[in-house]
């Protein structure tokens, strides 16, 4: 027991100091905000996958990037109780229940800490007055700091999204957590909840609290959200056997297509292409599977975007983060989707409800140069080919399988709105002009079950008018060469002389294609 002379009150909770080494106590390691210390790079880092852990605790598997020092130690049932009295105080002193009123976050916060050290002071002069063991000052700290995270951050799933060597944090239930680095490693995590009810209750808090607040409850077993870093987050629960959660951390944020060129999902000739197809005006359709890198490949077009155009993103979770992108250098408004209550309006729709459709109409008062939607999957589709109409060059993403895939998907998205499948490949036709298909493929790497993910643009196609009974008509521009990568094909005489206008280097082109035709692929 740590010794009865410590005041409660002296404390010093949320100091940055290194105090002396108190008596052992509760706590096992000191808690780490910064999740785990080993400072391998990537490319030094073994990749394998570890395999699952039989013991049913915080110890992680042998070998794993995270230390046992992840909180290990620490009493996760008092952090959670504490994060619940912590909220409710914080509503009755800034007279809002929630804890959300017109105040900064950092004054917030400031308020924040000042609750949570005033609980643990109660805690220890209770435990003193009983007789019971008191926290030492280390365990004490440990425990404001994670509670501090629980109330502001996210838990214990902040180290996990502050380590910038991560891509995808993967959540198959409390205990049942993966790691995806961005080199494609695969790790087992560690426990992010002391179980699934636990997790879901802490769910619901976050959606609550964030900028746009949204519901995760029985009957809104979905939750789709932005994170404070930017990063995205979608769980479910109720309708999955286990609470399921994926946060996806946006990497290479200021990417350009040179650099897409050096990672190689493209050749400097097509990267050519597609910076002259967006200084042309040309619409295009960012289309692939799931985590293909097309927002990546979004940024990297938006970048070749004049500087003095002023665009417009629309986006159901901000994911583009374009004002970042360009960090004020350009005039860039940002549309993101509300879900609204669950009560209804006049109009039978959930009340507040905000969507991309409606940005997309809302926005044609903004005197935009280009309209980028961050993804179509839906009814907003119809607005999208209005704006792509404009023919100003917008700029949108879907998941397709390719490029004549890409356009049947689109379709479908408008009969979501009534229109008709022929009606909306006559309007496709005339209003998209370029699909850049990516693909994504896991590599076995050596042995041990270790792999690799690798991404590309595998096709370009452009898109026009059709005579005959599909209503449309591709010309393969570029078409998967030996490795899977695009490769050149055929130009299309009508884009030809108006992209060598806006910088694409047709002989290149030409040459490539000559090259690649001599070795048998196409020509």
């Amino acid at each position: 027991m740590s010794e009865p002379s410590i005041d409660p009150a002296d404390l010093p909770f949320f100091a940055d100091d290194d105090e002396p080494q108190e008596p052992a106590g509760r706590v096992r390691s000191s808690f780490s905000l910064n999740g785990h210390q080993n400072k391998e790079s990537p490319q030094e880092r073994p990749i394998h996958v570890v395999p699952e852990p039989t013991e049913p605790d915080n110890k992680l598997p042998e070998g794993s990037a995270f230390t046992a020092d992840h909180g290990a130690g620490l009493d996760w049932v008092v952090v959670a109780a504490l994060r619940k009295q912590a909220a409710e105080r914080l509503g009755r002193a800034l007279g809002d229940s929630d804890g959300r009123i017109d105040l900064d976050d950092a004054a917030r916060e400031e308020q924040g800490r000042a609750v949570i050290e005033e609980l643990l002071q109660e805690r220890s002069e209770d435990d003193l007055t009983a007789g019971r063991t008191v926290f030492s000052v280390r365990e004490q700290r440990a425990l404001a700091e994670a509670t501090f995270n629980a109330l502001f951050r996210l838990g214990r799933l902040q180290p996990l999204v502050d380590d910038s060597r991560i891509e995808n944090i993967m959540i198959c239930g409390y205990d049942q957590v993966w790691i995806e680095y961005v080199d494609g490693t695969l790790e087992r995590g560690p426990r992010v909840a002391e179980s699934n009810e636990e997790l879901v209750e802490f769910l619901a808090f976050v959606a609550t609290r964030s900028a746009n607040p949204r519901s995760f409850s029985f009957a809104r077993p979905v939750l789709h959200q932005r994170l404070p870093d930017g990063s995205r987050l979608a769980a479910a629960a109720w309708v999955t056997s286990t609470p399921a959660v994926v946060i996806r951390r946006h990497t290479l944020m200021k990417a350009t297509l040179d650099d897409l060129v050096a990672k190689e999902m493209l050749s400097p000739v097509a990267a050519s292409f597609l910076s002259a197809a967006i200084n042309a005006g040309l619409s295009i359709v960012v289309s692939g599977p799931q985590n293909s890198g097309k927002t990546v490949m979004m940024r990297c077009l938006c970048r070749e975007i004049p500087p003095w155009e002023k665009l417009g993103t629309f986006e159901t979770e901000f994911e583009l983060h374009l004002k970042e992108v360009f960090a004020g250098e350009r005039i860039v408004h940002e549309w993101e989707e509300r879900p609204g209550s669950e009560e209804k309006g006049t109009d039978g729709r959930p009340a507040g409800q905000y969507t991309v459709a409606q940005g997309l109409m809302d926005s044609r008062r903004f005197n935009l140069d280009r309209q980028i939607v961050g993804e179509v999957g839906g009814p907003e589709i119809w607005a999208m080919i209005k704006a792509m109409e404009n023919g100003s060059g917008s700029l949108c993403t879907t998941h397709s399988k390719n490029a004549e895939a890409t356009l049947h998907k689109l379709a479908t998205c408008a009969g979501e709105v009534g229109i008709e499948k022929s009606v909306a490949i006559e309007k496709l036709a005339l209003a998209v002009d370029v699909i850049v298909q990516l693909k994504r493929k896991i590599v076995p790497v050596g042995d041990g079950g270790t792999r690799k993910v690798t991404r590309w643009v595998s096709e370009i196609q452009a898109v026009q008018p059709g005579e005959d009974s599909t209503g449309y008509a591709l010309t393969p521009v570029f078409v998967p060469g030996p490795d899977g990568r695009c490769v050149p094909e055929t130009m299309p005489e009508e884009l030809r002389q108006d992209l060598v206008d806006h910088g694409f280097d047709v002989d290149a082109y030409v040459a490539e294609r000559g090259t690649i035709g001599r070795a048998g692929v196409s020509q």
